[in-house]
């Protein structure tokens, strides 16, 4: 039987991913036949209320831009997760409420550009986290990259990172000069716990199962199951 259920939330403020109607299928998927979660999607933001976040024990973004949500319910979302709960932001979830400082300080870092929408070596980190147990210490996924602003070592646990001999560094947009281009990391709020994946542009990243384990493990993780 199920017993965790989390908020999986699409809404678009800003760039729409043609990915997410896919990705809504493959996460409730993904919960059931793991029996680790059930999955309630919404492209709604006002289901997040402080009453409304009392039957989820985490909530996951794949969002964007300025969502339209009041006062109230940002705190509600802040005190959800500082109570224990967990929260997963996917991909664009870091392309959110740029002014809202409290979330980037929750989610751990801001958008700052995809320099790169290709094939590229991804490294693992801790290969001993729930997120990452199943891959391999290298391997190579074709994807959207991100780069972050906003985004230090010292405030999160890294979990995966972009191998950048596998990149043109001198390309355009490209914004970091340390070489440091992270993809997965999780961090303790409060109470509660987050994880990121700056992975899930494409379609074929959602069909890839070593995404889907690096997700079914995050996800768990901000629950607290691992």
């Amino acid at each position: 039987m199920v017993g965790r259920r989390i908020l999986y939330v699409t809404q678009s403020a800003g760039f729409r991913h043609d990915v997410l109607p896919l990705s809504v299928q493959i996460l409730q998927d993904l919960g059931r036949q793991s029996a680790a979660f059930e999955v309630t999607a919404t492209e709604d933001s006002s289901v997040i209320t402080r009453e409304g976040l009392t039957r989820y024990d985490a909530v996951v973004f794949y969002t964007s831009g300025e969502l339209p949500m009041g006062e109230a319910q940002k705190a509600a979302l802040v005190e959800f997760v500082r109570s224990g709960k967990g929260f997963a932001g996917i991909h664009s979830a870091t392309d959110t409420f740029y002014r809202w400082p409290d979330y980037g300080a929750l989610v751990g870092a801001y958008f700052d550009g995809h320099p790169w929408h290709q094939d590229v070596a991804i490294r693992v980190e801790d290969s001993r986290h729930a997120a990452t147990a199943a891959l391999p210490p290298s391997f190579h996924l074709n994807d959207e990259i991100y780069q972050f602003r906003n985004w230090s070592r010292d405030n999160v646990h890294v979990l995966l990172s972009l191998d950048p001999a596998s990149v043109d560094l001198s390309a355009a947009g490209v914004n970091r000069s340390d070489r440091d281009f992270a993809l997965s990391w999780t961090r303790p709020y409060g109470q509660g716990r987050v994880f990121y994946t700056a992975l899930g542009h494409e379609a074929g990243v959602w069909q890839d199962t070593r995404f889907q384990q690096h997700l079914i493990g995050g996800i768990r993780w901000a629950m607290g199951q691992q």
